[in-house]
C-alpha cells in the first residue's frame, strides 16, 4: 500500500472526525502502522500499544493466559485488547468500557474490534459501570484520557475502592498515567500511597517519556 510506505517519511492522515467527547479523532499511518490520535496525544497503537505492552509483560503474559476475565477501561481503538488477543492468546472474557460511541465505531470500522469473538464492548461512563457492574475480574486495565488530561474521579478513594472491590484475589490492576509535570508526580505518590499491606504495587516511572505505570496485585 502506497500511503503505507510513505507513512515511513511522512505521517499519512487517513480519517478524521470531530467528537462530542474526545473532539478531534484521526486515524493516520505513521511509520507503516494505522495509529488512533486525539489533537494532542496518541490513543492507540503506536506508542500507546508499547506502553501497555510493557505493563502487560510485567504482570506475565503466562499468567494473564490463564486469567478468565479482564476488564478494559478506556478502550479507544483497542490497541491493549489486540495485544491481549493476538500475543497474548487471551481465551477469557474480555469486557471494554468506553464512553465515546464514535471511538468505537472507528475502532471497528478500521481496527476490526467488532471482529473480536471474546470481546463485548460496553459504550458507558466508566465511573457510572464500575458503580453498577456485579461482575469479578482477574486483570482490571485503566487507560482513561481526555487528550492528555486524566479525569478526577480515577485518583479519588470512593473510586479506588469500587474497582478494589471488583477484583478477584491474586488479580492484578494495571493502570496507565499521564505526568508531566511536579503537581501529576505528586499525585500519583498520593494515589501509591493508598494502597496498604492488602496488595502489592508497583510504579514504573518514565515508559515511553510522560507514562507511569502502577501494576497492583491483590494479595488478600
Amino acid at each position: 500500500m502506497v500511503r503505507k510506505l510513505f507513512s515511513y517519511f511522512i505521517p499519512i492522515n487517513v480519517y478524521r472526525k470531530n467528537s462530542s467527547v474526545s473532539k478531534s479523532i484521526e486515524v493516520t499511518w505513521n511509520n507503516g502502522e494505522l495509529v488512533l490520535d486525539s489533537k494532542s496525544t496518541n490513543y492507540s497503537y503506536g506508542s500507546l500499544q508499547r506502553i501497555l505492552r510493557k505493563g502487560l509483560k510485567y504482570i506475565g503474559f503466562e499468567r494473564i493466559r490463564n486469567f478468565e476475565s479482564i476488564l478494559v477501561l478506556g478502550v479507544a481503538g483497542g490497541s491493549v485488547i489486540k495485544t491481549l488477543v493476538d500475543e497474548i492468546k487471551f481465551k477469557g472474557r474480555i469486557t471494554g468500557v468506553e464512553i465515546d460511541r464514535d471511538i468505537i465505531d472507528i475502532a471497528n470500522g478500521y481496527f476490526q474490534l467488532d471482529k473480536i469473538p471474546n470481546l463485548e464492548i460496553v459504550v458507558d461512563d466508566a465511573f457510572e459501570y464500575v458503580l453498577k457492574t456485579k461482575l469479578k475480574y482477574d486483570l482490571i486495565i485503566i487507560d482513561i484520557f481526555q487528550d492528555t488530561t486524566m479525569p478526577n474521579f480515577l485518583f479519588e478513594d470512593f473510586f479506588i475502592q469500587r474497582i478494589n472491590s471488583l477484583l478477584n484475589l491474586n488479580g492484578f490492576i494495571l493502570f496507565n498515567t499521564m505526568v508531566i509535570n511536579q503537581k501529576q508526580e505528586e499525585r500519583n505518590l498520593i494515589y501509591k500511597s493508598k494502597f496498604g499491606g492488602d496488595y502489592s504495587l508497583r510504579m514504573y516511572p518514565k515508559v515511553e517519556v510522560h507514562n507511569e505505570l502502577f501494576t497492583i496485585k491483590k494479595l488478600s
